[in-house]
């Protein structure tokens, strides 16, 4: 499935309709470009989850912890990881009680979950705010995530 996006508060709208379909154990891996609006889109997905507080990029603290919300977010940022993945826990956050949205998550190779929804966010190289967002699921959790998205947002326009 693919949507396109004409600005960062339309990618605002549909990612609070992730956060609002999110069930605990679900997982999103966010793959695009350096300013595709990966952070852009956990923030939204966190008001879905009812959690107002500001969502700052973990690139250098690797995994930020989000408790406020319906139920808990956990943001990954992987970049930075060449090796030890398999030192991070990583398993007990994608099968625990939240939702793991994890940036740059391909980048995990053998340590990605086997059930998860990608979302990779591609630019526009004619407008700058311009985006496309492509779902995959993989894994019948992920499936039935993107049914309830789908779903949703039909309930919404």
């Amino acid at each position: 499935m693919d949507i396109a996006i004409n600005n960062p508060k339309e990618t605002e709208s549909l990612a609070k309709i992730i956060g609002l379909v999110a069930e605990p154990s679900d997982t999103i891996i966010l793959s695009g470009d350096l300013g595709a609006g990966k952070t852009t889109m956990t923030k939204g997905i966190a008001l879905g989850l009812g959690i107002d507080q500001m969502i700052k990029s973990p690139t250098y603290t690797i995994i930020r912890e989000y408790q406020q919300g319906r139920m808990p977010l956990y943001h990954m940022d992987v970049y930075r990881i060449e090796n030890g993945a398999d030192d991070l826990g990583l398993d007990e956050y994608f099968e625990g009680d939240g939702l793991s949205v994890v940036e740059w998550g391909k980048l995990l190779g053998e340590f990605l979950p086997t059930d998860y929804l990608d979302i990779t966010i591609t630019k526009d190289p004619q407008v700058l705010e311009k985006r496309v967002l492509s779902f995959q699921a993989f894994g019948k959790r992920a499936e039935n995530y993107l049914d309830r998205i789908k779903k949703k947002m039909e309930d919404v326009i």
